[in-house]
């Protein structure tokens, strides 16, 4: 062998031992054009590569190409470092679709002399597995993973699992991820579907550990977030006026930091004009802006929404001068749970909100008392008067007998189809005033009260599911039903406050009268 090909070899081979040069040079993959071009990583994709973490989650905005890069680094890990690595989509087609248009396609069109240095088992249509002399490893793209050991996993859009498929997301949680054994590299990628699940839970405990910016373990998560505006493509030139909204919108992201080019806001606003609700789930500025984002399937999502931008999710106090109605959803099995509201005409203060399970009536009882409210009426549903088998009793009846000057005496909220009751919370919701620190957990699971998704049909129930968030939002249904005639009073808040007679309990006594 001549000289200069001896040199070329050694160049070659030194260059094939730098990953940085092969993930430059060696890789192909499809535009978003469908064209065929090298894989040279972008300003996010490099990022991910240098501070990538044994535990990685990873919340982002669309188009940063984050499951290609997993599947050209994991690509790459298994031909060069000999790692067993797997990808978990949430569906089957999704899986095919990585598998084909990702993985095989950039292994396809790697040069002959390299895919010829493995032998190649291809027999599987969702996995690769390559033999080098007495070396194996394999790449794999699947919607599970509980058995077997892997040294590379990325699982993507585990949002979108919480959301539709749970039981999904709970498998990945204790059989795949249990895969990787300590000091191995997993990855989630994700957009938010909510404030709840998984995804959102693993967040939220690697953002935590961010904030106190103390050094973390192999066995911590590592949360890393990538907004919208880090995209050199969500540019558009121009000069136009923007509705008002928007130029609010920016100016508070100015105030937590993010100063955006003139260029940046107008691709914001015409992206927004077709995104409509999805916008701040897809293209996020900030982590929890993503989390407060519509749920998709969601019964309330848009009109908690517009509850939290009109500010009325705040310091609600107890106003001596109203009585406090309360509306209950008693479980058997589930959860008890309790809404304490005040009425000022047209306006619904929910000023208070309780839960609890495994508990007998005297308990609610004694809650009831040590709260210190005037009370007007308790509410509860008509099942209510459904005799229990153990007692021969209804809890109507046994509420009425309660011992030690505690007994509850209910009004029966009248039973309507649950679609209806449905109508009445949207009806009257944009009367409705929380108090922000005791209805938390309330406006979340409202926010996150949805249907069931059809796994065979790929479309929304039209039912709900039946999970967390079931209880209360039931709750909130009955408390609808009983105040439905509120969306048809045109009493103004002036006029009413007027007409009182007693102390003023306007929210102006507490300076935080709404505008209008």
């Amino acid at each position: 062998m001549i000289k200069e090909e001896v040199n070329l070899l050694k160049e070659l081979k030194n260059k094939l031992s730098d990953r940085t040069w092969r993930l430059n040079n060696l890789y192909w993959i499809r535009d978003a054009s469908g064209a065929n071009i090298k894989f040279v990583p972008n300003a996010v994709q490099r990022e991910i590569i240098q501070d990538l973490h044994t535990q990685t989650v990873i919340l982002k905005a669309r188009q940063f190409g984050v499951t290609t890069l997993f599947c050209i680094l994991w690509l790459d890990e298994a031909l060069f470092s000999f790692k067993t690595a797997a990808i978990i989509a949430h569906t089957a087609s999704n899986a095919e679709e990585i598998f084909n248009t990702k993985v095989k396609y950039a292994w396809d069109r790697l040069p002959d002399f390299i895919k010829g240095m493995y032998i190649l088992n291809a027999d599987n249509a969702k996995m690769l597995k390559f033999k080098r002399g007495e070396r194996e490893a394999s790449i794999a793209v699947t919607t599970s993973l509980r058995s077997g050991t892997v040294q590379r996993l990325l699982v993507t859009e585990l949002g979108t699992l919480d959301q539709k498929y749970p039981e999904k997301s709970n498998e990945i949680k204790t059989g795949a991820l249990n895969t990787v054994h300590k000091g191995q590299v997993v990855v989630i990628e994700s957009t938010a579907k909510g404030m709840y699940g998984n995804f959102y839970e693993i967040c939220k405990m690697a953002q935590e550990l961010q904030q106190l910016g103390k050094p973390i373990t192999e066995m911590d998560w590592k949360f890393m977030f990538f907004p919208w505006f880090l995209h050199p493509e969500y540019f558009l030139d121009g000069v136009f006026t923007l509705p008002q909204e928007y130029i609010d919108y920016f100016i508070e992201l100015e105030n937590k930091g993010i100063k955006l080019r003139t260029q940046q806001k107008n691709w914001y606003w015409k992206k927004s004009l077709t995104q409509g609700d999805e916008m701040k789930k897809e293209f996020p500025s900030t982590p929890e802006e993503s989390f407060m984002a519509t749920i998709e399937g969601a019964y309330y999502g848009k009109w908690i929404d517009k509850v939290r931008a009109e500010k009325r999710i705040r310091y609600v106090p107890y106003d001596q001068g109203l009585p406090v109605d309360t509306w209950w959803d008693l479980g058997m099995k589930d959860s008890t749970v309790i809404v304490f509201t005040q009425r000022l005409g047209a306006e619904i203060r929910i000023i208070d909100f309780y839960t609890s399970s495994g508990e007998g009536l005297m308990h609610y009882a004694k809650m009831l008392k040590e709260r210190g409210y005037v009370y007007g009426t308790h509410n509860a549903p008509h099942d209510i008067k459904v005799r229990e088998l153990g007692t021969g009793k209804t809890r109507y009846e046994q509420a009425m007998n309660l011992a030690d000057g505690l007994a509850i005496n209910f009004n029966i909220v009248d039973n309507i189809p649950r679609a209806d009751g449905i109508e009445c919370v949207r009806s009257i919701l944009p009367h409705c005033f929380f108090d922000e620190q005791k209805t938390q957990i309330l406006i979340q699971h409202l926010a996150e009260y949805r249907k069931e998704w059809d796994e065979k049909l790929g479309t929304w129930k039209e039912k709900p599911l039946h999970n967390y968030a079931s209880d209360a939002a039931d709750a909130f249904r009955y408390m609808a039903v009983g105040m439905r005639d509120v969306g048809a009073r045109s009493i103004s808040y002036a006029e009413d406050r007027n007409a009182s007679t007693q102390e003023d309990t306007s929210f102006n006594k507490f300076n935080i009268l709404p505008e209008f």
